[in-house]
């Protein structure tokens, strides 16, 4: 992802499918943009066929011990992405492109990837477990209650 990807992740960020989730756009858009040279997140833009569809993050859970999911084994990932275009849900494509990226930190070496969806976002969860993370424990994060779910290579 790049600066010029920004007026689409805004764009994004303000749709009713994103905002469910992720919550205040304009809080958002603030940490998302604010991320873009912090040495600890990497963000992509997913794009199929050519056109961009996801944003997905993948950042270090040890710089923030505040996060909630308690202690990890060093080199463990975590990511947080959303579908921004309505029409590609429920198609698949988020467990797809989940399991692609995490197939590739695996077999870069990265000893485990997390991610910590709402317990009350069943598609996610669900997309989750197709993407072959499992279910850990129920942690209590900033932005409230959360399943940390996992996978290790």
């Amino acid at each position: 992802m790049t600066p010029a990807d920004l007026p689409l992740i805004r764009q994004w960020l303000e749709t009713p499918q994103v905002a469910q989730w992720w919550g205040d756009a304009d809080t958002q858009f603030e940490l998302v943009s604010g991320d873009l040279a912090h040495p600890a997140i990497d963000q992509f833009i997913v794009a199929a066929d050519g056109r961009p569809f996801a944003y997905l993050q993948c950042y270090d859970p040890h710089v923030w011990p505040e996060n909630g999911f308690g202690r990890l084994p060093y080199g463990t990932r975590g990511i947080d992405q959303f579908i921004g275009e309505a029409d590609m849900i429920g198609r698949g494509h988020g467990s797809t492109f989940v399991r692609a990226f995490v197939d590739a930190q695996l077999a870069a070496g990265t000893p485990s990837v997390i991610t910590d969806p709402d317990p009350a976002n069943l598609r996610a969860v669900r997309a989750y477990e197709k993407a072959g993370f499992n279910k850990d424990r129920l942690v209590d994060t900033p932005n409230g209650p959360a399943i940390l779910m996992v996978r290790s290579a």
